[in-house]
């Protein structure tokens, strides 16, 4: 399930380029130095709002003296890409993270002023509970924005998306009324924890779905999701749970894990709908060091429908989220020989694929073959 702490690299290499300095990557105007999120590629404008949601029935995994509290971002197509637009990290979660990579050369809460793209509260736009609904979910210790740039994207072309905080295993999560839960869960690292972490994760996913299905149907943006065309994927150890999520309920359809190893290979059962592993050449491709595309070939057997393992040359651990991006503008090094824009494009490009084919049923190529568009990708064929 692990992957390598997310924003490790910003511990181990700044450049000389200050905060201040013009960013590294496309944005708006090239002498603008906001740290921004690549524009959405599809023809939607988008839309996004807050939820707040507590699970009565279920005591907190990590603070059980509490009901389970969840943060979710929600993101759809809207009628007008006009208005104010969603606040990426409240100034605490952005000190919350750079403090606990290690960053001091930053403003605290730099990562409270990316631009981002959809518009808080817009108008939805398509036909009522007529969409398809995807459930991401970021790594261990990461906040939900990190997927930001992935799920404004999806939501362009037509999709729903909700975006999923685990409270107490994210550095920080701020509540409405202003509590900012810290990273109870952080520090464990042996098998036990990592299993207590996959199976109430996936609880996590399973409860969203109940409300956005359920009492929240009627709501702005919920009210596009048609409750059976539904997919989850997610990032590092929110891939790897994803497919635990996929596991347990039977609503799911198809589940994505990015570059997230598995730390329970041969002790699941199969799992028959579609699946697509994707993630760094250099952790994941066969008889790659470190161990982590070995969870990988132990696990394969037992997903017995569609699948792929795709593999990205160049990219490293924070290539497939919005700190791949953002952290080159801010001048950090992340090691990465694919930029931070191409990385979002390839993960962007690939997941989308793999969704378009799943809830959608449109034949999708480019999971089936090296594509000249994407050099850097290519198809790992296990012998089983």
């Amino acid at each position: 399930m692990r992957g390598p702490t997310v924003l490790i690299a910003l511990a181990l290499v700044l450049s000389a380029t200050p905060a201040s300095a013009s960013p590294t990557g496309a944005g708006p105007a090239a002498d603008d130095p906001t740290p921004h999120l690549p524009a959405p590629t599809g023809r939607h404008a988008v839309g996004t709002t807050s939820l707040h949601l507590t699970d009565p029935s279920r005591p907190d995994p990590w603070v059980p003296t509490t009901n389970r509290e969840l943060m979710v971002s929600l993101f759809y197509p809207a009628a007008s890409a006009h208005g104010p637009k969603k606040q990426y990290l409240t100034a605490a979660e952005s000190a919350a993270v750079l403090d606990e990579a290690g960053v001091t050369t930053l403003p605290a809460d730099v990562l409270s002023t990316v631009r981002t793209h959809a518009v808080v509260d817009a108008r939805p736009a398509g036909r009522r509970h007529g969409l398809p609904l995807v459930v991401l979910s970021p790594g261990f210790k990461r906040p939900r924005a990190t997927l930001t740039a992935l799920a404004e994207d999806l939501a362009s072309h037509g999709y729903v998306v909700v975006v999923v905080d685990h409270t107490y295993e994210n550095v920080a999560t701020t509540f409405p009324d202003g509590r900012v839960a810290p990273c109870a869960a952080c520090g464990r690292h042996d098998v036990e924890f990592w299993v207590k972490l996959r199976d109430g994760r996936a609880a996590d996913v399973s409860f969203v779905l109940d409300q956005l299905t359920g009492p929240l149907r009627h709501r702005p943006g919920a009210n596009l999701v048609d409750a059976s065309r539904i997919a989850v994927g997610g990032h590092s150890v929110g891939g790897a749970s994803s497919l635990a999520a996929a596991r347990a309920d039977g609503r799911i359809r198809a589940a994505i894990d990015v570059d997230g190893s598995i730390d329970t290979p041969g002790t699941e059962p199969a799992l028959s709908r579609p699946v697509m592993l994707l993630g760094r050449r250099n952790a994941y491709a066969p008889g790659a060091p470190g161990g982590a595309a070995d969870t990988w070939a132990a696990h394969w057997p037992s997903l017995t429908g569609w699948k792929r393992w795709l593999v990205v040359a160049g990219a490293e651990h924070p290539s497939f989220t919005d700190l791949g991006v953002v952290g080159p503008q801010l001048g950090l090094d992340f090691g990465a020989e694919v930029d931070g824009e191409r990385g979002a494009a390839i993960t962007r490009a690939y997941v989308r694929a793999f969704f378009d084919l799943h809830l959608r049923g449109e034949p999708q190529p480019l999971l089936d073959r090296a594509s000249a568009s994407y050099p850097e990708v290519s198809v790992v064929e296990p012998s089983s």
